[in-house]
């Protein structure tokens, strides 16, 4: 706050699943001169469910805390949590709560998409992804099965971020990037998928207009929002490929996310299609792909391992031949839905630290193969490792992710990353530039760099070893 801007202000917001953020942000130099957050409410229960009407009071709130600065902008972005189903009546209000991306219900229905429509390949060659039930495709076959009053009702579906956009402009739009997880655009046309369509009972007509990259959704219209009437809002995006713009990357470049869930992630220049479902191969918000993998234990697995030791989180030991595999509530990558956590080689001889030690290398062990299909025909060893995510503030999980990588690896100093990769798209649509140019230009991915160091080869093949040999424990 108080800084004096360079060049022309824009806005980045992330509307994620716990709260909205709101950056002002100066185009020519990624100073932040104002941020907001206003928190939003999940429902628990069997399912994952939020009112999209409170992510639009917190968007609300959220820009009023930025304050003057939000006043004098002339562009903006909403990135928005993926996959999340939210349905309009004709009048444009939401028929029930969204149902959100960790809404595990329909699982039975994913299934069933799957062997309807020739299996996970000719998903992966055709969509571009493996139908699980996080994506919005299983989501809306699920509500017309269980909820048919309320699909029935439905004159528009929308994603979390298309919403937003469309509340802001008055214009239904959406991108590539956030399209491409919803199992009905397909990559391979890069268009929404008229047959899968027709399967699950989705008329075109209820889905929003995919703009082109560097596209305008519109100009802001909306009478109860601080931002100036007629500022340009861009298509926006979801939020990995917002994160990604946020780092500005280049192709090839890995990045590996710690947070409660743990994801891998680079852009690339082909059209990735993994049968395996390992890889989403999503579109990115430029014109290129976002191949992404993600895994369900990362540190709120580790952390809970540290309070049944009663240890610190950083008071590990690297030594011993004990592997831990810290499947806690079942995994995603790989694909154990009905996993619990396994211990394998403890001794006499193991000491807390040791193990406490072991859980950071069962979870790093985890994404960085799920890095390695990301990666493909990309992986260049001496690339640097982009460690984001609150766990990349720790000790513990920077020093795992080296010893097990054998990569340098970066840890970017710039935090708000999804709301900063938004503004970057405002910034370009408004320049006329490349928005991960304009964050390379801000910065963002400069910090602190850690050289490579010899991979820990024996510590990978015991956790191979284990999770080969205990694949029938593990799938119980």
């Amino acid at each position: 706050m108080g800084a004096q801007a360079a060049g022309p202000l824009v806005v980045g917001v992330d509307s994620s699943t716990q709260s909205t953020k709101a950056l002002v942000v100066d185009a020519e130099t990624g100073a932040i001169l104002a941020r907001g957050q206003a928190p939003h409410t999940v429902s628990g229960g069997a399912g994952k469910e939020s009112d999209p009407g409170q992510w639009w009071r917190a968007l609300g709130e959220a820009l009023a805390q930025c304050g003057d600065a939000v006043r004098q902008a002339s562009a903006v972005s909403v990135a928005g949590q993926q996959h999340g189903l939210v349905t309009l009546d004709a009048a444009g209000t939401p028929v029930r709560p969204a149902i959100l991306w960790n809404d595990v219900r329909p699982a039975a229905l994913s299934a069933r998409l799957i062997a309807e429509r020739g299996g996970a390949g000719a998903w992966a060659e055709r969509i571009g992804l493996v139908p699980g039930p996080a994506f919005t495709v299983a989501k809306w076959a699920w509500l017309r099965a269980h909820e048919p009053a309320a699909a029935a009702a439905t004159a528009a579906v929308r994603l979390p971020h298309d919403y937003l956009t469309e509340r802001l402009t008055g214009q239904a739009v959406t991108d590539r990037g956030d399209a491409s997880g919803t199992g009905w655009w397909a990559a391979s046309t890069e268009s929404y998928d008229a047959e899968v369509l027709d399967h699950i009972g989705l008329d075109p007509a209820m889905l929003p207009r995919v703009a082109l990259p560097g596209e305008a959704a519109g100009t802001v219209h909306a009478d109860e929002l601080p931002l100036p009437k007629g500022a340009l809002v861009a298509a926006g995006t979801g939020d990995n490929m917002a994160a990604a713009l946020g780092l500005g990357l280049r192709p090839g470049q890995p990045v590996l996310s710690l947070g409660t869930s743990g994801t891998v992630y680079a852009v690339s220049t082909r059209r990735p299609a993994d049968p395996t479902g390992t890889v989403a191969g999503f579109a990115d918000a430029r014109g290129d792909w976002l191949p992404l993998a993600c895994t369900l234990n990362c540190t709120l697995a580790v952390d809970r391992v540290a309070a049944l030791l009663g240890r610190d989180r950083e008071a590990v030991e690297v030594g011993g031949e004990v592997v831990m595999l810290p499947f806690l509530d079942g995994e995603r990558t790989p694909y154990l839905p009905g996993a619990s956590g396994l211990v394998h080689g403890l001794r006499h001889d193991t000491t807390p630290g040791q193990l406490l030690q072991a859980a950071y290398d069962g979870a790093v062990f985890a994404l960085l193969e799920a890095l390695g299909r990301v990666l493909g025909e990309d992986a260049a060893p001496d690339v640097p490792l982009l460690l984001i995510g609150g766990g990349a503030k720790g000790r513990a999980w920077c020093e795992t992710v080296r010893r097990l990588s054998g990569r340098p690896v970066v840890v970017p100093e710039a935090q708000e990353l999804v709301a900063l990769g938004a503004a970057a798209q405002a910034a370009g649509l408004l320049l006329g530039e490349d928005p991960a140019a304009v964050t390379r230009r801000w910065g963002t991915a400069h910090g602190a760099q850690h050289p490579a160091r010899p991979r820990d080869t024996a510590a990978w093949e015991r956790l191979a070893a284990t999770l080969a040999d205990g694949a029938a424990l593990l799938r119980r």
